[in-house]
């Protein structure tokens, strides 16, 4: 079943009176339950795409389906509230807030989210979300006192605190060193095999790529057919 359908998607901004048209007709679908790498370098469209899909944003033009509803056109309060109870956000610099404990950290969403639970019900559900990414002991610690895996765990777990359908982590290991980055990309893994969470990698690395089921090149706006690599990508540049 589709989580996400998009029919083309056009983004075009403007700087006074020009069009710069930044997204020029993308097509693509996300099966619930599946891990995806959106690829692209720096001004190929990936992030302006990533806002639309993330609800951050809305196209220009086109169709975006999520979870059975159109969304293209609907209100910044609708598209708000679509983000903040099915999609969890996970960023390259972690985002976590400072001298507040992990476990606040996690449960701020449900601030937002969950009217119908108390607070007792809400740091029941922070602990278990750290439980599941094996921070029980680093509960009470803030952010200073994390190392950068811990930290990424801990966004993870904010991710995850409102059950989303789906996660999106924004180049989620560029702040971690190699071995801690094979870490958090097993984790994912495991978040989409054992627990069904549809996970969307937004990156330009090959590696972290290499984690998902499925890659999807964006390149110039457009969606890049087959899984060209960025070597192949810049031959054809250079021969333009």
């Amino acid at each position: 079943m589709k989580l996400i359908e998009l029919k083309d998607i056009v983004k075009t901004y403007f700087i006074g009176e020009i069009p710069v048209p930044v997204l020029k007709g993308i097509s693509m679908d996300v099966a619930k339950g599946e891990m995806i790498a959106l690829m692209g370098a720096s001004g190929s469209g990936k992030s302006t795409l990533m806002n639309i899909l993330g609800c951050l944003d809305r196209p220009t033009s086109g169709e975006f389906w999520f979870d059975g509803e159109e969304i293209s056109k609907i209100s910044n309060d609708a598209r708000a509230r679509i983000r903040n109870r099915k999609i969890g956000f996970v960023f390259q610099n972690f985002n976590l807030l400072p001298r507040t404990s992990a476990l606040d950290n996690v449960i701020m969403p449900l601030s937002y989210t969950a009217e119908h639970l108390s607070d007792k019900e809400m740091r029941e559900r922070g602990i278990d979300a750290l439980k599941k990414l094996g921070l029980e002991t680093r509960m009470h610690h803030d952010p200073a006192q994390l190392s950068g895996g811990q930290q990424q765990r801990v966004a993870i777990a904010r991710a995850l605190v409102n059950k989303p359908p789906v996660i999106f982590a924004d180049e989620p290991t560029g702040n971690l060193d190699s071995h801690t980055s094979e870490e958090v990309l097993r984790l994912f893994q495991d978040l989409n095999e054992k627990e069904g969470i549809t996970i969307i990698l937004v990156t330009h690395s090959e590696e972290v790529a290499g984690a998902a089921k499925r890659s999807i090149h964006i390149h110039d706006g457009l969606i890049v057919q087959g899984a060209f690599s960025h070597h192949h990508i810049k031959q054809q540049e250079q021969s333009a």
